[in-house]
C-alpha cells in the first residue's frame, strides 16, 4: 500500500504526523522553551544540508539522511565542548514527498539522539524544490571547558581523534561499487558506515577533560567535517599562528590505503571532508597523554608554528613541504 504524500495529508495532517516523533509538549507552542543547568552557559550552531548536494537517493537511505544531518550538528557541539539539550529542525520537502520517506528521516534523527543526547525541540515545515534540511542544535558547556579556534599557541601539538579519508571513500564505494572489488566485504561495509553514519566524537571530551585539568589556559579545537586540512588552517587563521603537518603521521583507514592510490588516499584524508573528527591543539606532553587514553588511530600530526605558512611534508622521506590552504579543499561556490 502506498503511503500519503505530503500534498495529500496538508500540512496540518503532517505536522500531527510528526508529533509522534518529539516529546509530548514539543510543537505546541511558537517556540521551544529551555533550560540551562546552573554554572553552565548555551551554544547554538546550525547546519544545512540539500538534496543532490549533501546527499541523494544514490547514497543515501532516508534514515541515514536523518542520521548524517543531526550528526552534522551535534559534532558541532561536540567541537566546542558542549553537550547536546536538543534540536530544532527547518524542513522543506517536494509536495510528492511520502511518509515512507519522512518516517525512517525521523527515525534515522531519533537513533542519533537517542545516542548522543538530546530531543527534537521543534522546527518548520514548508513546500522546497527539493528536500531541504536546516537543523539547529542547542548545547550547554562549563565556561571553562569551551573549545574555540582561537586558543592555539605556537608549540602546541596537533591531533586528531580519528582516521581521516573512510567518508570520502564511501561516498565512492557507494556511487560506483565496482571500484570496490578488491576490498572485502567487510571493508567495504566499514568505508560506507563512515560516510553514512558519522560518530560525533563526545566520548573524548571527558578524557580531555582529564588530561587538561590543570591547564590555565583555553583549549582549541574544530571538527573536520570539512575535511582535516581545512580544520588546521582554519584553527590557524583565527589563532594567527602556523603549522606543519607531517605526512606519515596521518591516520587513514588501512581499507583506504590498500584500495586507492597514495596521492588520492592523502588527497581524501585532508580534503574529503565529513569525518566528524576532533582536531585539537595541545601542548607536547598532554597530547602525548591524550592520544595514549584515547587509543587508536588518534594521533598527533604536526605542530602549531609561529611561522604564518601551513605545510605539508615528511622530512625523514626526503620530500619536499607543500604549502596548504583553502582553497584547495570543496568550495560551495
Amino acid at each position: 500500500m502506498t503511503s500519503p504524500t505530503v500534498k495529500q495529508l496538508g500540512e496540518i495532517g503532517l505536522l500531527q504526523y510528526l508529533r509522534r516523533f518529539c516529546p509530548a509538549e514539543a510543537l505546541a507552542d511558537d517556540g521551544a522553551v529551555l533550560s540551562v543547568a546552573p554554572g553552565y552557559q548555551l551554544v547554538v550552531t546550525t547546519d544545512v544540508l540539500v538534496e543532490d548536494v549533501h546527499f541523494s537517493d544514490r547514497t543515501t537511505r532516508p534514515e541515514d539522511v536523518g542520521w548524517r544531518a543531526t550528526a552534522a550538528n551535534l559534532s558541532d557541539l561536540a567541537a566546542m565542548g558542549a553537550e547536546p539539550l536538543g534540536i530544532t529542525l527547518g524542513l522543506g520537502l517536494p509536495e510528492t514527498t511520502s511518509l515512507d520517506w519522512i518516517g525512517p528521516f525521523y527515525q534515522g534523527i531519533g537513533a542519533c539522539l537517542s545516542r548522543y543526547g538530546g530531543v527534537i525541540l521543534g522546527g518548520d515545515l514548508c513546500r522546497a524544490p527539493v528536500v531541504t534540511v536546516s537543523i539547529t542544535a542547542l548545547g550547554q558547556v562549563r565556561p571553562q571547558h569551551i573549545l574555540r579556534r582561537s586558543a592555539a599557541l605556537a608549540g602546541d601539538a596537533i591531533v586528531v581523534t580519528g582516521n581521516h579519508g573512510g567518508a570520502r571513500a564511501g561516498l565512492e564505494l557507494l556511487l560506483l561499487q565496482s571500484q570496490g572489488a578488491t576490498l572485502s566485504a567487510i571493508d567495504q561495509q566499514c568505508l560506507i558506515k563512515a560516510h553514512q553514519r558519522p560518530q560525533p566524537r563526545f566520548d573524548v571530551l571527558p578524557v580531555l577533560w582529564q588530561v587538561c585539568g590543570l591547564l590555565s589556559r583555553p583549549i582549541a579545537a574544530m571538527d573536520s567535517s570539512d575535511g582535516l586540512a581545512n580544520a588546521v588552517l582554519q584553527i590557524c587563521r583565527e589563532s594567527q599562528v602556523g603549522a606543519q603537518i607531517v605526512r606519515s603521521q596521518l591516520p587513514m583507514p588501512p581499507a583506504l590505503i590498500q584500495w586507492r592510490s597514495e596521492t588520492e588516499a592523502l588527497n581524501w584524508c585532508l580534503y574529503g571532508g565529513e569525518d566528524f573528527e576532533l582536531v585539537l591543539a595541545l601542548p607536547p606532553e598532554l597530547a602525548a597523554d591524550f592520544v595514549a587514553e584515547v587509543g587508536e588511530p588518534a594521533a598527533i600530526v604536526g605542530t602549531f608554528t609561529d611561522e604564518p605558512a601551513v605545510t605539508l611534508g615528511d622530512s625523514q622521506n626526503g620530500r619536499a613541504a607543500e604549502t596548504l590552504s583553502l582553497e584547495q579543499g570543496f568550495q560551495h561556490f
